[in-house]
């Protein structure tokens, strides 16, 4: 007690904050940026503007890719793991391809499912904390899927507790509302989508055909987390 009396009162509280705060650092993981292999290019013109959807991304906001930081302990959760739609018979593919670490865009290498509002869904195992999805719907052409929206929930049929963590969906055609995210063109590097930590079992991506085709196509999904 005659020592702490020798101290002020706001340098004790002082410390006792430099302390708490010291530890709150010591618990947070060690972040880096995320880097995913990226497949070769299918096609190297430069691609036509999409008339008639309102959110395309602005150019240069195309160009760039998405930054992500997650833990550098962090892994891709989905490989291997589980994988089902909302389509129980592909015309294209099977649902074991959305998962096998395959990102090359080549015919037979991706899954279709029929057209109109589509999703599949990845069963991770048990929840985790996830800080990125990244997709791959088809780039051996410069197209753009419509209605694009990630969700992540604890719920396998996606009823309770359900986190969009993104929803490009500019006129509501999933009925989730109007999406606030980008449409965009698809390409070899895929659409990273930085989910902060969301925690989750389950993973499910939905789209609404796109501008070539009524059809949905998917050759990889990969779910950064611990």
């Amino acid at each position: 007690m005659k020592l702490l009396s020798r101290f002020p009162l706001g340098a004790l509280v002082l410390f006792g904050a430099l302390a708490a705060f010291s530890t709150a650092r010591a618990d947070q993981p060690a972040m880096v940026q995320l880097k995913t292999s990226v497949p070769p290019p299918l096609f190297t013109d430069t691609p036509e503007p999409f008339s008639g959807i309102p959110n395309m991304a602005p150019s240069q906001a195309a160009k760039a890719k998405t930054v992500v930081m997650v833990p550098a302990t962090a892994v891709n959760l989905a490989k291997g793991k589980p994988a089902t739609s909302s389509d129980n018979e592909p015309t294209l593919g099977d649902m074991s391809m959305l998962t096998d670490g395959v990102k090359e865009g080549d015919e037979g290498n991706y899954i279709e499912l029929r057209k109109g509002k589509q999703w599949v869904q990845i069963d991770l195992g048990k929840s985790a904390s996830i800080y990125a999805v990244v997709v791959w719907h088809f780039f051996s052409q410069a197209r753009v899927y419509h209605g694009v929206v990630v969700q992540i929930s604890d719920d396998p049929n996606f009823v309770q507790n359900v986190k969009t963590v993104f929803n490009n969906d500019y006129n509501n055609s999933l009925g989730f509302g109007v999406g606030k995210d980008y449409s965009y063109i698809e390409s070899n590097e895929g659409k990273t989508i930085d989910t902060k930590g969301t925690q989750g079992r389950y993973v499910r991506l939905y789209s609404n055909g796109n501008t070539t085709n009524e059809m949905n196509h998917y050759i990889e999904v990969e779910v950064w987390g611990t």
